[in-house]
């Protein structure tokens, strides 16, 4: 796939490629987040809501390193000053007349707040539309998750409507919110409004 695999920052925020090297870290970042993840983690209904082990991310990292190199997902990690801080995946990426993408991501909760995730989604959402050739990407977002929603609000993403019953959640199906962005919408680039945004609420 052109554009992959990348490794982009700004500032202190990175995103590289997901390596299966990352499993032990991954899983201590998992584990000490947990609870603030759970009601907010993708389940399958036919398996336990959390396990510890390692077992889980080897096999999401290669079932998602083989996406990557179908085509059909860029899978990240967030780092954070060079540490371990989060994921973020583009995904279910459709080409022919469709070229969208869903993104979804998570932060270490010791970095929240500090504009991490939403300088992570720009740059994602930038190589996708500059470098990889999407048209749109969407998020979709639990209605209760207003950390997740203030990412993609801060940034302009548009609110489409809500999907009911969309995805598997913490042991249920739960509605999502869409938000989306086209290439239409930011032909300076995200990170420009992103940057010009952060300008705005801390002027020197």
């Amino acid at each position: 796939m052109r554009g992959w695999p990348a490794t982009l920052a700004e500032g202190p925020v990175g995103l590289r490629p997901l390596r299966l090297r990352d499993a032990s870290i991954w899983r201590e970042v998992r584990i000490r987040n947990a609870e603030w993840l759970r009601p907010w983690e993708p389940t399958n209904p036919e398996t336990p809501l959390f396990r510890s082990g390692i077992g889980p991310y080897l096999s999401m990292a290669q079932t998602m390193r083989r996406e990557a190199r179908q085509g059909l997902a860029l899978p990240w990690v967030v780092t954070y000053g060079g540490d371990f801080a989060g994921q973020l995946t583009i995904g279910a990426i459709v080409w022919g007349s469709a070229r969208s993408a869903q993104i979804g991501y998570w932060v270490d909760k010791t970095v929240a707040g500090r504009g991490v995730m939403p300088t992570a989604v720009a740059l994602a959402v930038d190589h996708c539309f500059f470098n990889v050739g999407l048209h749109r990407v969407e998020a979709n977002i639990r209605p209760e998750n207003a950390a997740s929603r203030r990412v993609v609000e801060k940034l302009g993403f548009r609110e489409e409507g809500v999907r009911q019953r969309h995805l598997h959640i913490d042991g249920a199906w739960r509605d999502h919110i869409c938000y989306a962005l086209t290439t239409e919408d930011v032909p300076g680039g995200l990170m420009s409004r992103w940057r010009a945004s952060m300008r705005q609420a801390f002027p020197r």
